[in-house]
């Protein structure tokens, strides 16, 4: 515990105006410091880059971590703040913690590998390709990990002598929690919900998500704050008439997926689709190692599904394997895929194309016109995927440019995050507030989502933060 403070205060170290690099830091009148998340920063990568290299605080200064899922946007900088002096406790639900394991080695491999690409290529590579040394290595992780504490939903948890939290089911990818904190100030008891992601109702292996209760202040993101998701009513249709299309014509499916439920829900609904024969028997390569992990993790936890996603595990307890699903572990069978003549569907990380092997994928596939490219979650500004999404005619892949030629396929419908609709109604159900703060979100949306709260006549403050900027409570 830090020195006592004059108040109760919230600062932001990320995710504010934006979508990346969830980090909330929470100090007490006690002296407590606490940090909600602790994310990596994504998008253009030399701005991400400088970004991820300070917190803006002492990470030795922080008590706990209160983790609310594994999305490397919300855990990626962990084995960094610990590398740089943490060494208190990280809570965060069981399911996340295993998933974690996996996520964050391959983060660490992720960075060992660019350094090694530089140094193999530094004399062909153009000098706006710059060498980044790791932000941490494997051994961080190895370390990182042993300060994770795993908590069930609803178990009450006292993090410091003055905080106790509670995690509530998000819904939004697997083990995903909402942390509701209880704080002891002079002036009495305060309560402050964190949503972390939220996530929608009536999606596959996912509970919905559920409301925490009464509050004095709310942390919700804002990622849709303008907007309302597609319905999923056409969805298997929309996705069987592009791969018919693509199979037609003879080229391939590339699929950038988050290794991280978005993959697992493709699974389940192409192998709907080749069951009641909607597209071809295609082989279907998962060609991420850290895909193949998660899955592991999925088939261990059914605490976390929901009702229809527990009937299916208790027919199949290997509910995500199937004859044409195939898993790539290796860099070489990898590269294999470049060289299979015929359609098949091919899924690979990043989901918003910015590391992994679909980089290399769309090196050697983007400019073949048989191909095509299904876009299926968010893309944040200044990655590779949203260059592509607006419409770039020339995009740049691993230090040099390739035209788009492949036929893009943009799914609206599949999003893990709560729509507009879906926030109003978050908001509404916690009753009592004295502030509704707007993180995780870029500013058209915060500022869309600000205007409908104030119509709610709440007789809450609204406050949209900036990065560093601190808020009394």
């Amino acid at each position: 515990m830090s020195e006592t403070t004059q108040g109760l205060n919230i600062s932001f170290h990320g995710a504010a105006g934006e979508v990346t690099g969830s980090k909330h830091l929470i100090t007490t009148p006690a002296g407590s410091k606490i940090l909600l998340d602790c994310g990596l920063f994504q998008g253009k990568r030399v701005e991400a880059a400088e970004k991820n290299k300070e917190f803006g605080f002492d990470p030795s200064d922080i008590d706990a971590v209160l983790l609310s899922h594994a999305h490397i946007d919300h855990s990626g900088l962990l084995p960094k703040l610990a590398k740089d002096g943490f060494s208190g406790k990280i809570y965060t639900t069981d399911g996340t913690m295993d998933l974690c394991d996996a996520m964050l080695h391959d983060s660490a491999r992720i960075q060992e590998e660019d350094e090694a690409y530089f140094n193999r290529n530094k004399d062909t590579l153009p000098d706006t390709f710059v060498k980044r040394e790791p932000l941490y290595r494997t051994e961080d992780v190895d370390r990182v990990l042993k300060q994770f504490v795993g908590v069930k939903y609803r178990e009450k948890i006292q993090v410091t002598p003055d905080i106790e939290a509670e995690f509530y089911d998000a819904g939004h990818v697997f083990g995903s929690g909402v942390i509701k904190l209880t704080i002891d100030t002079p002036e009495g008891y305060k309560k402050l919900i964190f949503t972390g992601d939220l996530g929608r109702h009536d999606m596959p292996i996912l509970n919905d998500p559920e409301y925490a209760g009464e509050a004095d202040y709310l942390l919700i993101e804002s990622t849709y704050g303008d907007r309302a998701h597609e319905g999923v009513s056409t969805l298997k249709e929309d996705l069987a008439e592009i791969i018919n299309k693509t199979v037609e014509r003879g080229g391939k499916i590339f699929i950038p997926v988050f290794a991280l439920e978005r993959t697992q829900e493709m699974i389940l609904r192409l192998e709907e689709l080749m069951y009641d024969k909607k597209i071809p028997s295609l082989d279907i390569f998962i060609d991420s190692p850290l895909a193949g992990k998660l899955t592991k993790v999925f088939e261990q936890h059914p605490e976390y599904y929901d009702e229809d996603m527990k009937e299916r595990h208790a027919r199949n307890p290997q509910v995500f394997s199937f004859e044409n699903l195939k898993f790539t572990e290796s860099v070489e069978e990898s590269k294999e895929l470049n060289f299979i003549r015929k359609p098949c569907i091919i899924m690979a990380g990043s989901g918003m194309m910015e590391n992994g092997r679909i980089r290399h994928h769309l090196k050697f596939n983007i400019e073949n016109e048989k191909n095509s490219l299904l876009v299926v979650g968010y893309q944040a500004v200044e990655t590779l995927g949203r260059k592509i999404v607006e419409g770039q005619k020339s995009v740049p892949i691993l230090g040099h440019d390739f035209e788009v030629k492949l036929e893009l396929k943009i799914f609206k419908s599949m999003s893990a995050h709560a729509d507009m609709h879906a926030l109003d109604k978050y908001v509404q159900s916690v009753k009592g507030l004295k502030k509704v703060i707007l993180i995780h979100g870029e500013q058209d949306s915060r500022e869309a989502f600000a205007e409908r709260i104030k119509s709610m006549d709440l007789g809450a403050d609204i406050v949209m933060p900036t990065i560093g900027e601190k808020i009394d409570l």
